[in-house]
């Protein structure tokens, strides 16, 4: 594509902005947040990106086709298979997490199902944390299993564990970083050499990190997957999800994409986009809030227990400490009482809304026994560490001293 006008084609790089971290620090910074991987014109001479609201492409004549059946030349086909303005996110993403690749999806389930599904076969093992994210969880569990393909549920951040788990057919390895919502953090570079050295792949869910606060393909991991909906977007009206890593890994879950229809559209793309300029601004808010709240929290009398990796009470806290430049923007904590006595205490905050969600500049909250585990018993609930006074609260970006009135607030009317 023309230079000096129409923003980049798929895999064009020549006039791209290389990704502008600090040599000591090779996360994403404000200006990387910025400008990332994006063209340094875009058509029309527009500032930003431009929604390609289109289906499918036309092609000038057949030489032109040619070309391009030839692999002489990068363009676009149809819908299905790129668009302009979604190339640019994929792009950016990749730059932030200092990637090979990334593709985007239509959410960030259809990036991890979609990632599976391009590593793992009829027959083959999977091994998950067993803290992974719930739908994650089921999707292997349940709807791979149909298909023949094992797994093996290891504890939490368990790398003795891991070890143990892996056999000859084990093809994949999927964790979270933080995970959700107990916010363990595994060790990456151990984990990688482990899987590394029994040709194992590795997948790392990093939409709790965000490439803000840690990027999982400098510690060796193969592919990372973001609910791009969440702290990339940073604004609760979009989904997307991306995948990152090695350029041949990324092509597989492409093609897996292209096949399903799980595409992101362009709209959808330039929202993210949008949302990712600020991202770096927006994370350096949450974690300083998520910190400052776990450790007024910690110090409640009505608080059984925080779970935060920035806290030295953590399990986890070494590790994060080592990997991570900021903890992220999720305090998961539990209360002394019972369900009823939680939820009085969710009632009574006024700043964050009672949703599913996260990663939003709005603060959030929820109980888990009853957003995520209302069909199980108490009983069922505690066997699997869910209890009924488990609370997550995802930091947004209000005031710190604010959030921490309110919660204090809530808590005294217990």
């Amino acid at each position: 594509m023309r230079p000096g006008g129409d923003i980049a084609a798929p895999g064009r790089s020549a006039n791209l902005r290389p990704h502008m971290s600090s040599p000591k620090d090779s996360r994403l910074s404000l200006t990387s947040a910025v400008h990332g991987a994006e063209p340094r014109h875009f058509a029309h001479d527009s500032l930003t990106i431009p929604i390609v609201q289109t289906a499918t492409y036309t092609f000038k004549n057949t030489a032109e086709l040619v070309e391009y059946m030839q692999g002489q030349k990068e363009r676009e086909e149809y819908g299905r298979y790129g668009n302009p303005t979604v190339r640019v996110l994929e792009e950016h993403v990749a730059a932030l997490e200092g990637a090979e690749d990334a593709a985007a999806f239509s959410s960030g389930m259809a990036a991890t199902t979609s990632a599976i599904l391009a590593l793992v076969g009829q027959g083959a093992h999977v091994v998950l944390f067993n803290d992974c994210y719930r739908r994650t969880r089921q999707f292997v569990t349940t709807f791979l299993a149909r298909y023949g393909v094992r797994h093996t549920l290891v504890g939490s951040a368990d790398l003795g564990a891991l070890e143990a788990a892996i056999e000859p057919d084990t093809k994949l390895v999927i964790s979270e970083a933080p995970t959700n919502p107990f916010l363990a953090v595994v060790d990456l570079p151990k984990m990688a050499r482990i899987c590394r050295d029994r040709r194992v792949k590795t997948l790392i869910d990093s939409t709790f990190a965000t490439p803000y606060n840690l990027r999982p393909v400098e510690h060796g991991v193969d592919l990372i997957i973001h609910s791009a909906t969440k702290y990339l977007s940073g604004h609760n009206d979009v989904l997307c999800g991306v995948v990152a890593g090695k350029a041949g890994l990324v092509s597989l879950a492409r093609d897996v994409r292209d096949m399903t229809g799980a595409i992101c559209d362009p709209h959808s793309a330039y929202l993210v986009e949008r949302g990712i300029k600020t991202l770096a601004l927006r994370i350096a808010q949450q974690n300083a809030s998520a910190q400052a709240l776990a450790e007024a929290l910690e110090k409640h009398p009505s608080v059984a227990r925080v779970y935060y990796p920035g806290l030295e009470s953590h399990p986890n806290h070494a590790t994060a400490k080592a990997l991570m430049r900021g903890y992220g923007g999720v305090v998961t904590f539990e209360l002394k009482g019972d369900l009823a006595s939680t939820g009085r205490f969710i009632d009574a905050l006024k700043i964050p809304r009672i949703a599913p969600s996260l990663g939003g500049v709005e603060s959030l909250v929820e109980q888990p026994a009853l957003m995520s585990y209302f069909e199980l018993s108490t009983e069922q609930r505690e066997h699997i560490g869910m209890k009924d006074t488990l609370v997550r609260y995802a930091v947004g970006i209000e005031e710190t001293a604010e959030l921490i009135a309110d919660v204090n607030q809530a808590l005294a009317q217990l």
